[in-house]
């Protein structure tokens, strides 16, 4: 039996436009010059008077003067009786957008930078394979390894593979011989290591390639190639027993091997997977005042275009509209909407970026004037969020994906937010001091006996800090420092 009811829900939906500004908040600085070349080859209505050539008309362009906060009020609506092409027809001044929230040197964030040209890992290689007169099957195999090497350097694909894919894709039939002999060839290559299968067979090469009759060097191959877990672990009581020396003479032997390169490719690799980190804010002491100024590259100068504008007028003054001009002019329209929505999320962008920084930047402000960890305050996304009255989903994508330069350095905004920690005398501070004291106190220890962490956790009490040891652990863990016995040094 069917039975009706009514159900009464309360739903939220994201306008296209929210959709579309939420996306560009995303956008680092170095990835929106790229965002904005895609959207400026898709959209034909949309313009950036700075790319265009001196031959082009330099009318005035309509940037729609409409705030971000009309995202909550749009909607779209198809009915041509209903929109009115005045609309896209108002001029404003052009400076009103692009230079509101910039006060750094235009001219010079605009300047080219210049690129270093220089060889890839890989093509260094190929170099030195073709200076060698080798037979064609040779140079195939030498072609293969080089390929094959990983961008440390190491050699981690199977030798049978290899040959499989000479004997498929090359047609040349090799034996396990041939590619080992070219593989030993290679590993005579620069850098020092190159082509090696595993860390072991890396350390030896190169020091295969120092001097034979040094002891120093003697001893160091001897405790790669037969007690390298006791090396890297440090149980340096072990290694002296073993190998009869005593302190004084672990440490050279230690320190020949310290000197080794355990990643050689890494040393000329120019990858294209390190992304160039390029500030959205800035920050300047000025005696005692801090001055904040939005990375110019997050303003581009984009407008409607003029003739879209025109060609819509055209059509809205045309005294009868069959049903392909009504196409035309529902395209028209769809363009321009598509421009209009595009500038007001680069300009909510804009606004949003400046409102957020400039708070965290006010919370902060003993810390960006001193540069002293001790003096950032605890802070947490709902703290800024509930400064500037937004989201506080808003506030994590701006300090996931943002960085800020400032007189001592260059820092995701994320790294200003910490969590609470309560003294003993009641006083919250931020966990960002007692890693500073933490850093400190391994900084100043006896490498010859590193403190533990039990030890560090008694000196924090000792200061106030009553935080266990598990809790101290994960500080030092945060901060990539690994535990006493890998810290300890001869």
């Amino acid at each position: 039996m069917l039975k009706q009811h009514l159900q009464q829900k309360l739903l939220q939906k994201l306008s296209p436009q929210q959709i579309q500004f939420i996306k560009l908040l995303q956008v680092p600085t170095v990835a929106l010059d790229t965002r904005v070349k895609e959207e400026l080859e898709d959209n034909p209505a949309l313009e950036d008077p700075s790319l265009m050539t001196a031959d082009e008309p330099k009318g005035e362009y309509d940037d729609l003067n409409d705030g971000p906060d009309d995202y909550e009020k749009s909607s779209e609506d198809n009915s041509m009786d209903e929109f009115n092409v005045d609309d896209y027809l108002q001029d404003d001044n052009t400076n009103d957008y692009s230079t509101n929230y910039n006060n750094g040197d235009d001219d010079d964030e605009k300047k080219e930078t210049p690129i270093a040209i220089e060889s890839t890992f890989f093509e260094s290689l190929q170099e030195q394979l073709d200076l060698i007169p080798l037979s064609d099957q040779d140079f195939i195999i030498g072609k293969q390894i080089i390929g094959s090497l990983d961008d440390d350097g190491y050699l981690r694909r199977p030798l049978g593979s290899m040959i499989d894919d000479l004997a498929f894709s090359q047609n040349v039939m090799v034996e396990e011989e041939d590619v080992l002999e070219m593989l030993r060839l290679i590993q005579s290559f620069d850098p020092p290591g190159i082509g090696a299968r595993d860390l072991k067979e890396c350390l030896l090469i190169q020091l295969k390639r120092k001097d034979a009759n040094n002891p120093i060097i003697v001893k160091a191959m001897n405790v790669v190639e037969n007690y390298l877990d006791e090396f890297t672990r440090k149980h340096y009581d072990k290694l002296e027993k073993s190998l009869g020396l005593d302190s004084e003479e672990l440490k050279e032997v230690v320190n020949e091997i310290l000197r080794l390169n355990p990643k050689p490719g890494d040393a000329n690799q120019v990858t294209t997977k390190q992304m160039q980190i390029i500030p959205d804010f800035h920050i300047s002491n000025n005696d005692g005042i801090l001055i904040l100024t939005l990375n110019s590259k997050n303003a581009p100068e984009l407008k409607v275009s003029r003739s879209y504008q025109e060609m819509f007028e055209h059509y809205d003054k045309a005294s009868s509209k069959d049903k392909k001009l009504k196409e035309a002019v529902q395209f028209v329209k769809q363009k321009l909407d598509s421009a209009k929505w595009f500038i007001d999320a680069i300009k909510q962008r804009q606004q949003t970026l400046l409102k957020t920084m400039n708070a965290i930047m006010h919370y902060q402000y003993e810390y960006f004037l001193t540069a002293d960890e001790r003096k950032m305050r605890p802070m947490i996304l709902k703290d800024i969020a509930d400064k500037i009255d937004m989201d506080i989903s808003t506030v994590s994508r701006v300090a996931n994906s943002k960085y800020v330069q400032t007189e001592f350095g260059t820092f995701l905004l994320k790294s200003f937010f910490s969590e609470a920690i309560q003294t003993e005398n009641g006083e919250e501070v931020s966990n960002k001091e007692v890693k500073k004291i933490l850093e400190d106190c391994i900084g100043n220890e006896d490498k010859r006996k590193p403190l533990a962490d039990e030890k560090l956790t008694d000196i924090l009490k000792e200061r106030g800090y009553n935080i266990a040891r598990r809790t101290v652990a994960k500080y030092r863990e945060q901060m990539n420092i690994p535990v006493a016995r890998l810290r300890k040094e001869l």
